[in-house]
């Protein structure tokens, strides 16, 4: 994990709303050990605030949130990560007096509206960046940290069409489906949510160090949890059930069956929130967990416009009809058979098997010549890697090109290698797709 650097000495501690004197009872009251957000709101609707809560005495405080409650706020004062109470006062009060960054509590106006409709909100927020999105109307776009190359591009495609819309981008700052969510949104003016499982003085993973910070600069990171609380499995579903709380609906883009991501959807079916899923191969291991979502209900999505309908805005019929995967301008269309034959042999490859003399396809033997079949055996490192690139979508030449990043005679080879041993064929529009075997 990466520390964020604090300076030693900075002007007066940015906390919103929230009184200086306030500070230390909320640190104290938020991370009391046995004491639940949703008791700590009910003494605070009762009492009306922090320091009334601590200055009760132990029956009026179990009368109204029990016994357990009440041992919790009069016990002795929390130690975190940071050392003792006092330390952890200190260094948060340090950490609040960096600009841009905030202390937000259940008394601040600034507090996140959509997380009160949550049965236990957390009544203290460690925020970076912009306060405003916090307040903005929001889409929660979340999937597998092993995503595809596919998933990748549908993420960030998706993320970057809502953010033009307006509409704020919430994720986890994970590898994969969560990154390129963030680097989407962004792009566009509606901006993105980190919702992270660390304390806000840390960053996790460290390779999203530096989207980290273009966040905190430009979008915005949340954190329930105490300053310099580190990564533990434990966490995560927790900053999942705040992921879902902040947006009005959840994209899955893609997840396994027992993905996180489907965590997060359950909390947001459990709040009222939409849950949309991405559909996939029925042969790729990260579609199941959609597909699995879009049984259980989940809304089938092919565009970002299928979001935005659900959302209520005024979309083109043309834009509601791209598909998830839109093909590049550049390059030329590949000639092919239908992909309905099965594994279809490419016009481009009969012609280089007439020229090489074989005449295979022409006197009706097998489309899989003997020399292309032992091109691949042993495994050709490179052919492997452009089936990975491939993954189980349709992609088109110049897509695989970019995800490789090989030259085009490279790649053209490769591809007529995949083709003749039937491990991938030729759909219209110049598309390739793997053939399962």
């Amino acid at each position: 994990m990466t520390p964020f650097l604090l300076p030693t000495t900075g002007p007066k501690p940015c906390l919103g709303e929230t009184d200086l004197q306030d500070v230390a009872a909320w640190l104290r009251l938020a991370n009391a050990s046995g004491l639940p957000p949703i008791a700590l709101r009910a003494l605070l609707a009762e009492f009306g605030g922090p320091q009334a809560v601590l200055n009760q005495p132990f029956g009026a405080l179990a009368a109204t949130a029990g016994e357990k409650a009440a041992h919790a706020v009069l016990g002795a004062p929390p130690r975190s990560e940071l050392g003792s109470f006092d330390e952890c006062l200190a260094r948060t009060l340090e950490w609040a007096s960096v600009p841009g960054n905030t202390i937000v509590t259940l008394a601040d106006c600034a507090y996140p509206p959509a997380l009160l409709t949550m049965p236990d909100p957390p009544p203290l927020l460690y925020v970076k960046g912009r306060l405003d999105l916090l307040h903005a109307r929001a889409v929660a776009i979340v999937g597998s940290r092993s995503a595809t190359p596919q998933g990748i591009d549908d993420a960030r495609r998706f993320a970057q069409a809502l953010s033009d819309a307006g509409l704020a981008i919430v994720s986890g700052l994970a590898l994969g489906i969560d990154g390129a969510a963030h680097r989407g949104g962004l792009s566009g003016p509606g901006g993105t949510i980190a919702v992270i499982g660390t304390g806000a003085d840390l960053v996790y993973p460290p390779l999203h160090h530096a989207l980290a910070h273009e966040i905190a600069t430009n979008g915005t990171i949340v954190s329930e949890w105490p300053l310099g609380t580190p990564a533990r499995p434990a966490n995560f579903p927790q900053r999942n059930r705040l992921i879902a709380g902040l947006a009005s609906g959840v994209l899955i883009v893609e997840a396994a069956m027992r993905s996180g991501s489907l965590i997060t959807a359950r909390f947001a079916n459990e709040m009222g929130r939409d849950v949309f899923a991405i559909p996939g191969s029925i042969h790729a291991p990260l579609s199941r967990g959609c597909h699995r979502m879009i049984k259980q209900g989940a809304k089938l999505v092919e565009t970002p416009e299928d979001i935005l309908e659900e959302f209520g805005f005024t979309v083109q019929s043309e834009a509601a009809a791209a598909p998830v995967s839109k093909p590049r301008k550049r390059g030329k269309t590949r000639p092919s058979e239908d992909a309905g034959t099965g594994p279809a042999t490419s016009e481009f490859a009969l012609q280089l098997q007439d020229a090489s003399g074989s005449g295979c396809a022409a006197r009706g033997k097998p489309a899989s010549a003997s020399w292309a079949s032992a091109s691949l055996k042993p495994a050709d490192p490179e052919a492997e890697r452009l089936l990975d690139a491939l993954g189980h979508s349709p992609a088109t030449l110049e897509i695989l090109a970019e995800r490789t990043d090989m030259d085009g005679a490279t790649l053209q080879s490769l591809l007529l290698q995949l083709e003749l041993s039937g491990r991938i064929g030729t759909l219209p529009g110049g598309r390739f797709a793997r053939l399962e075997r």
